[in-house]
């Protein structure tokens, strides 16, 4: 009976144990694992095992954080876990196609953090929490081509962040949405003071949206400084574009000088 109450309330009682099969991953495309589920010191009825997406999103208003669930794959529904038994449950988890990209050739980009929790529903039970793995999301083509472009364009990587919220007029699903920040290369440090690319990606088509925060002019000779204005632009990423040279010509537009009534 002591072995009973003590699994009633998470101890002695069923585990389990995820693991990533994936290396690495891309969004709209399948993360492979399994889960490790092992039987406790008496038999346990579980009311259902599942896996999470979670994605790290800062708070509004404040550098805190909070890991909002993006996506889940019931992998168990109701069943008796034996005690003592090991059972290995692979799963095949879905990934969205806004899912953020955490990782670029392998490197991890700052600020980022995607990952998959195993959630066990004990039946009349206190389980216990259970960390998230770590998910290495590699861009999709369209998206490293326009990431190699802006790099090429001398911008270097600064910071990713996920951002509660909606893109305007931008085709999205997901509660939040990816920046990926960069410091403006020589050629344009003096007038912008960041470069925000954030990718809408669909099973059709993958938009970019490029956000520019323009300095802020301080003197009749033209000088710049301080943060100013944020300019968007939106484009639908296509095979044939150079585009390299489009960011080029778009951020040569936004340069310009503009007049008071612009």
């Amino acid at each position: 009976m002591f072995q009973k109450v003590l699994a009633t309330f998470g101890s002695g009682g069923a585990k389990i144990d995820a693991r990533l099969l994936d290396a690495a991953a891309a969004p709209g495309r399948p993360l492979h694992g399994e889960v490790l589920l092992l039987g406790g010191e008496v038999d346990q009825e579980i009311k259902g095992l599942a896996v999470t997406l979670l994605a790290r999103v800062r708070v509004p208003g404040g550098d805190r954080t909070e890991d909002l669930p993006f996506g889940s794959h019931q992998l168990v529904g109701r069943e008796i876990v034996r005690a003592g038994r090991q059972v290995r449950v692979p799963f095949e988890l879905p990934l969205p196609w806004e899912t953020p990209v955490t990782s670029v050739y392998g490197k991890p980009l700052t600020g980022m953090a995607v990952g998959v929790r195993a959630e066990l529903d004990l039946a009349a039970a206190v389980s216990d929490p259970f960390d998230a793995d770590a998910v290495a999301i590699e861009p999709l083509p369209a998206q490293k081509r326009v990431l190699d472009a802006v790099s090429r364009l001398g911008f270097t990587f600064r910071e990713a962040i996920l951002e509660p919220g909606r893109v305007d007029g931008g085709r999205q699903r997901l509660p939040f949405f990816q920046e990926i920040r960069f410091a403006p290369s020589p050629r344009f440090a003096s007038v912008f003071s960041q470069v925000a690319v954030t990718f809408l990606t669909s099973p059709e088509r993958t938009d970019v949206v490029l956000e520019v925060t323009k300095r802020v002019r301080v003197s009749k000779s033209g000088g710049f400084g301080g943060r100013g204005q944020d300019f968007l632009g939106m484009f639908t990423v296509k095979p044939d574009v150079d585009w390299e040279k489009q960011l080029e010509a778009w951020l040569d537009q936004v340069a310009r000088p503009r007049g008071i009534f612009d």
